[in-house]
């Protein structure tokens, strides 16, 4: 019985086994996202280039997933990551609400330019039990959106009622929801008009303006709330 059934800690050597476990199924992801750079947007990527850009056997690699759908879901939940990773130092508090929305809808879809390949991928739907990646990374991010809400409404000493406060989750994972989708159909035209800049703009206003909309109609005014105050829920500010 191994130390998990009888409450022991594992030894040195099951600990070395499982970190080099641990290390191999990263590769593997990291070979799967630089496979998916080399290939067009929708283009089929086979186990067998993501074996050699791991420097493995393909029998290798099903060691580590349970099969293809693990490993594209663990794909998808490594791209998102990437994507948190870009957004985060677009949260500063050396600018306005409306900057920072900018910033933070420019570094997607700039990211996003940059890496079609991946946001493709990211937005596929693939076979498996519960949520998919993106479905969680949207509400994670959700959570954040709405945790800013709920502190602009608390610094206003404004009062949503009950069907306001009921409302909010599927409102804002919806706009959420929509930024990635309006990202993902302006990448995959022929022609991808507007230019980058002038989407962003547009993208950006379209998402504060439905923000401080709502907030408006409230009695909350969006543009007077210390930006300090609005990044503490998602773990402080870069200093």
């Amino acid at each position: 019985m191994d130390g998990a059934v009888t409450g022991k800690a594992p030894d040195g050597r099951q600990a070395r086994w499982d970190a080099h476990n641990k290390a191999r199924r990263r590769a593997i992801i990291d070979a799967a996202i630089d496979a998916l750079e080399s290939h067009r947007p929708g283009e089929e990527v086979q186990l067998q280039a993501v074996a050699e850009a791991a420097g493995m056997a393909r029998t290798v690699v099903y060691r580590h997933f349970d099969d293809r759908a693990d490993l594209d879901r663990a794909v998808q939940k490594a791209v998102f990551a990437r994507i948190g990773e870009e957004l985060l130092p677009a949260l500063v508090p050396d600018a306005t609400p409306r900057e920072i929305t900018a910033r933070v809808v420019g570094a997607f879809v700039r990211w996003a330019v940059e890496h079609p390949s991946l946001i493709w991928f990211a937005g596929r739907d693939l076979p498996g039990a519960g949520p998919s990646p993106m479905t969680t990374a949207i509400e994670n991010l959700a959570a954040g959106v709405e945790a800013l809400m709920e502190t602009v409404v608390g610094s206003v000493d404004a009062d949503l009622n009950a069907d306001d406060r009921a409302a909010l989750d599927p409102w804002v994972f919806g706009m959420i929801s929509g930024v990635f989708a309006s990202v993902r159909r302006w990448l995959g035209r022929d022609e991808r008009v507007p230019d980058t800049e002038v989407f962003i703009g547009i993208l950006a206003e379209s998402f504060y303006s439905q923000v401080d909309g709502l907030a408006a109609s409230r009695g909350i005014d969006l543009a007077a709330v210390p930006v300090t105050e609005l990044l503490q829920p998602l773990g402080g500010v870069h200093q």
